[in-house]
């Protein structure tokens, strides 16, 4: 099934999963720490304080500054802060949906940027849809987890934020070696 279609048939905790889980990847670029949206992770787990914790984890998010940063960083960067200016402050309905569909977005051209070995011509949409023939591994491995969250959420409910979490951290470990090497590589 592609990654349209998950995101199409996906619940309320699988949107708020899928989003969550794309924005948390992509923290390198923000600035956190690993733990910045654990307390979002937390409230999808016990369905309580969504919108303290998201605004708490805004306001933390902005008072970091990430280190300079490739005109490609910088763009993935934007990206990566209008995911989470876009999250509703209620993980429901037909805002969530769209959150969901554009994190997918965002997180998927984000790591297009960011691959060197990807020369950007097959567009983001296609990939979502299955089209996935001659993708960058860094590109592949972000579709990869982006599916895995919504079909562990699509399967186990509420149980499966747990490993979509360790999905994610794995995602934002490979990111955050990704934007520590091309600083290496500019220093």
């Amino acid at each position: 099934m592609s990654l349209v279609e998950l995101i199409a048939q996906a619940d309320e905790c699988g949107l708020a999963a899928g989003g969550l889980a794309c924005l948390d990847r992509c923290v390198p670029l923000l600035g956190g720490d690993d733990e910045i949206l654990r307390p979002l992770w937390a409230s999808l787990a016990d369905g309580a304080d969504w919108a303290r914790r998201l605004a708490e984890a805004r306001g933390g998010l902005e008072a970091q500054a990430p280190d300079a940063a490739s005109a490609c960083e910088d763009e993935a960067a934007v990206l990566a802060r209008a995911m989470l200016a876009a999250a509703p402050d209620d993980p429901s309905g037909d805002a969530l949906r769209a959150w969901a569909d554009t994190c997918s977005v965002g997180a998927l051209q984000i790591h297009q940027l960011l691959d060197a070995s990807d020369d950007g011509s097959a567009p983001v949409a296609d990939r979502r849809e299955g089209r996935t023939e001659d993708m960058s591994p860094l590109v592949a491995a972000e579709l990869r987890r982006q599916i895995t969250v919504l079909e562990l959420l699509a399967e186990h409910g509420k149980g499966g934020l747990r490993p979509a979490l360790e999905a994610s951290t794995e995602g934002r470990r490979v990111l955050r070696a990704v934007v520590s090497r091309r600083a290496r590589g500019r220093g």
